[in-house]
């Protein structure tokens, strides 16, 4: 099978799961007539689409293809034949289901950590009453007013798109509508529409917060998925012809590559200080943020991330009950019941149970990854190669360590300390 055949199938592979999983393909843009045949196909068994995976990996050291793209294709064919099996009712142990999806293999956090976290969170916010009371008032302090949500998004959006077009380049014609939106289990979601356009749907049923926007904005927009949509379909699909590109599928290795450098966008593009400069913003529009304790408590929340990874073992792996998962948040993420529960619910769906390892082990693998960039490489051109390339988080990994091993023979620290999430 020549290459292009091959990408075909594999393009024809993703579009036939979303027949079972409705939202199984995030994203396509690729030849919409490949779309319609499936349409018009009967609806496939789960069994048929493992099996066929397998056959496209056997197919892959035949087709005359550039390592990158083979490396691509076979993590997502590995990770779409595991999706056929669950679908088709075999029992996959979750850790092994994780793992075949996002090349990663997870375990439980460290709870001393999390005692960490929480004693800085003491010393950022002394006083009376339980540290959680103390931080849920914190937070109410923080919340944007629902009436202004929207001018918020908009302005940080601005802001962010600024920055962006003149560090990375966009197309000019690049473009993004926001609705904000309830009763969903995500707090934000971009649908890219293709031809440089996306839609993104904020829920206003979680009540954000000032220093969570600009978080929000820049993971699903500006330099986040939005960002990664329009320069891949730029480069790598009009420039290079990777089809393969055109199709954006759940629960695969590239969804752990795209929340990993959308969750730390801010990073890339604003970097220290954020706090004060979301604070600027927010002042014009009338609201008062406290920018430089935002800052350092979000600082000190994030090295709880691994908590609601916590919650998806607990739930899936050991069979906890779902009173235990949401008493395991609140008491180490420190969240209102309520809160807890939302997460819960988004752990809960079928399609979406295992994904929090994205945005967990995403965000651990690529912000070392970009600690350890070589000497005289920019942050921003490190983070132009998340943007452009088509990495799997084996090949990063392979990157990462290949960075370590010589530091680990000197005196100076590994870059993987720099982040104590």
């Amino acid at each position: 099978m020549d290459a292009s055949q091959l990408v075909r199938e594999y393009l024809l592979l993703g579009l036939r799961f979303d027949r079972l999983v409705e939202g199984f393909v995030d994203a396509y843009t690729g030849d919409p007539a490949l779309r319609r045949q499936v349409a018009d196909e009967p609806r496939p068994r789960p069994a048929a689409l493992a099996a066929r995976a397998r056959e496209l990996r056997a197919e892959l050291p035949g087709a005359e293809l550039a390592e990158d793209r083979r490396r691509f294709l076979d993590a997502h064919l590995v990770a779409l034949e595991c999706s056929g099996r669950k679908l088709a009712g075999e029992d996959v142990p979750f850790v092994a289901e994780v793992e075949a999806y996002f090349q990663v293999r997870v375990t439980p956090g460290d709870t001393d950590l999390y005692r960490e976290a929480h004693a800085e969170l003491e010393r950022l916010l002394p006083g009376n009453g339980p540290l959680a009371d103390r931080i849920a008032a914190f937070r109410a302090r923080d919340e944007v007013p629902p009436e202004k949500l929207e001018s918020c998004v908009l302005a940080l959006s601005s802001a962010l798109r600024d920055r962006v077009r003149g560090q990375y380049g966009l197309p000019a014609e690049e473009t993004v509508e926001y609705q904000v939106v309830t009763d969903k289990p995500w707090s934000g979601f971009n649908y890219y529409l293709g031809e440089y356009r996306s839609r993104v749907a904020i829920n206003a049923d979680l009540g954000h917060r000032m220093a969570n926007l600009p978080h929000l904005v820049a993971h699903e927009s500006y330099p986040g998925h939005h960002t990664e949509h329009c320069r891949k379909e730029a480069g790598l699909v009009g420039g290079q012809g990777q089809d393969e590109q055109t199709i954006f599928l759940v629960n695969t290795p590239q969804c752990l590559m795209a929340e990993g450098l959308a969750d730390l966008g801010l990073h890339a593009v604003v970097g220290a200080g954020w706090g004060p400069w979301t604070a600027e913003i927010m002042a014009d529009l009338g609201l008062r943020m406290e920018g430089e304790l935002a800052e350092r408590m979000e600082q000190a929340l994030g090295m709880l991330h691994g908590v609601r990874q916590d919650a998806a073992l607990l739930l899936h792996d050991r069979g906890a009950d779902p009173d235990e998962v949401v008493a395991h948040l609140c008491r180490w993420l420190l969240v209102d019941e309520r809160r807890a529960r939302q997460m819960l619910r988004f752990l809960s769906d079928p399609l979406w149970r295992a994904y929090t390892t994205t945005y967990v082990e995403g965000y651990r693998l690529l912000r070392a990854w970009l600690e350890a960039r070589p000497s005289g490489e920019s942050l921003g051109e490190r983070y132009r190669r998340l943007l452009d390339e088509p990495l799997v988080p084996a090949v990063v990994r392979e990157e990462l360590a290949a960075a370590v091993s010589p530091l680990a023979a000197g005196s100076g620290p590994s870059p993987l300390a720099a982040d104590p999430a």
